[in-house]
């Protein structure tokens, strides 16, 4: 059987309890997040701040210069 991983945001109390039968049942397993929460914050920060300001976007060439200049 084939594995497919999700990532999911809960909205609504029920399917936490659908998710949690389903996980008592044996037919998913939860995932711990091996992402650190301040990486998390911080980049959703920063796409925020793309998305304000999309003109301090850097295209690949440009990105890849400016690390070579460093």
């Amino acid at each position: 059987m084939d594995t497919t991983t999700y990532q999911v945001t809960i909205k609504k109390e029920y399917a936490s309890a659908i998710l949690e039968n389903l996980r008592l049942d044996d037919a998913i397993e939860f995932m711990p997040n091996d992402i650190p929460q301040w990486q998390i914050i911080e980049t959703r920060k920063r796409i925020a701040e793309m998305n304000d300001n999309p003109e301090l976007e850097l295209d690949g060439e440009n990105f890849f210069e400016s690390i070579i200049d460093d």
